[in-house]
């Protein structure tokens, strides 16, 4: 029997004749345009704590509104004398190609356009994940309409029963993609969604429900509209992926516990277990959700849990994944085998699993957040989309924040090169890439997520530059991908240790490629837009701690 509103799903998700009244009502609420006198993202947790009770009339969303041109382009900023480059105006037109529409209006964009590709695969569908930097750009440009409608979209299909080979997902998860099928002879549009039991490697995406909560306040703080946020729909929606990323259970961490392949790195590469990519995104998406849950009888409960798990999660990570000059040598003397809370080497890691390559790596000057800590084992590998949303979310301090930066300055050639931006580093390879990708052919060193070389971080690296001060790194990084974006057809990722060559296999005419550039240029023309995807650092949050004697506290 189905519960209402509750279809169930097989290996598909159809959303073949839906009933939308939901979505309309939704669409056609009118904007609120409200000033306040605070910052919500600027209250600490602590007040939180106290004032649960409170509503969101006393919070601000100060919004950043897009500027639009006649030629579909933002206007140029007189104030910074930026000239629009060549580039621009074609990765618009490239960007408007990739729309996808459902019954006349834009739901998003698909992954690639390349026609030219043998096999197109699942590229021409949505995604979650590579919607968000076109999400931006669009909100940037003050076309906030498109971004509406897949927050809808995605929100509908989250409310679906998700059922893959007999086993029933958590009620909360969003999915990995959609994609819009049209018939033509019976003038109608259906839905299919891909919550994993298509993907490769059979794995459900974690970030797609912190990327839609993220993207949810983006659109906020950008069109100054509370009123999507403040739907029963959009509150249903964030405490049903709040539910599946809270819940209690055997782990002694409050780090989120992941499998392989659960993220943008969609592959076997060795990310089980607390990936930083994850760990930050999960941050963010609850300092996200705190800043738009209401205070009433259901969202309160979660606004208790969510402050809890921030004040544990932020110790947690800048105490224990954060690894600088200091913390390495720390690592290097550890001690073995403790037992009891005086333990210092709490996670019993063998000084002896430290790879070679780390002590060439690490400058004097410069840290970074590194990519896994569990029962002894540490991943050392450096993975920038998690090290960019951490500085974003203020999950790093400011001080760890300018270490990271002064990290990427110090190894240009290693994690930026001829092509930016390396996706991890260092790759793996011979009898470890084995062990590790299964012999995957795509994830072969320096290739794909095994250390290839992916424009969209162009987009996350410009966003923690201006954050930090350093609008030259992104300028120096945006004029390197200016050399050969367009003349390559905005491939999907570079290969080879300095990203020297198009990727093997990689698509061309990849749509975030194509937005992450445009948002990376649009943020640096305009570096107010930096509102709608940073938050600022909550006092309270602050450990009594410093960076370099984390290990000791």
């Amino acid at each position: 029997m189905e519960g209402v509103g509750l279809r169930n799903v097989g290996s598909h998700c159809s959303l073949a004749e839906m009933d939308d009244f939901d979505l309309s009502r939704l669409l056609d609420k009118p904007k609120l345009n409200i000033e306040r006198q605070r910052s919500f993202d600027e209250r600490s947790l602590s007040e939180l704590s106290i004032g649960l009770a409170r509503g969101l009339d006393h919070l601000d969303f100060t919004y950043s509104p897009g500027r639009r041109s006649g030629f579909d382009t933002p206007a140029s900023s007189a104030r910074n004398s930026f000239e629009p480059h060549p580039m621009v105006a074609e990765a618009w037109e490239a960007l408007r190609r990739s729309l996808v529409y459902f019954r006349g209006q834009p739901v998003g964009t698909i992954a690639a356009n390349d026609h030219a590709s043998e096999e197109v695969l699942n590229y021409d569908q949505v995604f979650v994940r590579d919607f968000v930097p076109s999400a931006l750009a669009f909100l940037m440009n003050g076309e906030p309409d498109i971004v509406k409608n897949f927050l809808l979209k995605t929100l509908y299909l989250q409310g679906w029963e998700k059922q893959i080979d007999r086993f029933k997902l958590g009620e909360g998860a969003m999915p990995a993609s959609f994609k819009v099928l049209h018939d033509p002879i019976r003038k109608m549009d259906t839905l299919i969604a891909d919550f994993g039991e298509s993907a490769i490697g059979r794995v459900a995406p974690v970030d797609s429900g912190f990327w839609w909560i993220i993207l949810l306040r983006a659109y906020t703080k950008s069109t100054g509209d509370l009123s999507l946020a403040e739907t029963p729909e959009c509150q249903k929606g964030m405490r049903l992926i709040l539910a599946l990323c809270l819940s209690e259970g055997f782990d002694t961490f409050p780090t989120l516990l992941c499998a392989d392949g659960c993220s943008m790195i969609d592959r076997r590469m060795g990310i089980y277990g607390y990936p930083i990519e994850i760990q930050a995104l999960f941050f963010m998406a609850l300092r996200c959700a705190l800043a738009m849950l209401k205070h009433d009888a259901e969202g309160k409960e979660f606004v208790e849990r969510i402050v809890k798990r921030l004040h544990a999660l932020s110790y947690h990570m800048r105490s224990y994944f954060w690894l600088d000059f200091q913390q390495l040598n720390d690592i290097y003397r550890f001690k073995t085998e403790e037992y009891s809370h005086t333990a210092v080497n709490k996670f019993n890691v063998m000084p002896d699993s430290i790879p070679e390559w780390v002590f060439d790596f690490m400058p004097t000057r410069g840290g970074y957040f590194i990519g896994n800590v569990s029962p002894a084992r540490m991943d050392f590998r450096w993975f920038a989309l998690g090290n960019f949303v951490a500085i974003l979310s203020s999950l790093a301090t400011p001080e760890q924040s300018a270490a990271i930066m002064d990290l990427v300055e110090s190894r240009w050639e290693e994690l930026v090169g001829e092509m930016p931006l390396k996706i991890c580093y260092p790759a793996i390879e011979s009898h470890e890439w084995r062990i590790v990708t299964g012999c995957d052919p795509k994830n072969t060193r320096w290739s794909y997520h095994n250390g290839g070389s992916w424009p969209v971080l162009l987009w996350l690296l410009t966003a923690a530059c201006i954050k930090t001060g350093r609008p030259q790194i992104a300028r120096r990084a945006i004029d390197l991908a200016e050399t050969r974006l367009l003349k390559d057809n905005w491939p999907e990722y570079y290969d080879g240790k300095l990203g020297r060559y198009v990727g093997k296999q990689a698509r061309k005419l990849q749509t975030w490629s194509i937005a992450g550039y445009l948002v990376a240029k649009m943020m640096l023309e305009d570096p107010s837009h930096l509102g709608m995807i940073s938050l600022e650092e909550d006092k309270q949050m602050k450990p009594v701690i410093k960076r370099s004697s984390s290990w000791t506290c």
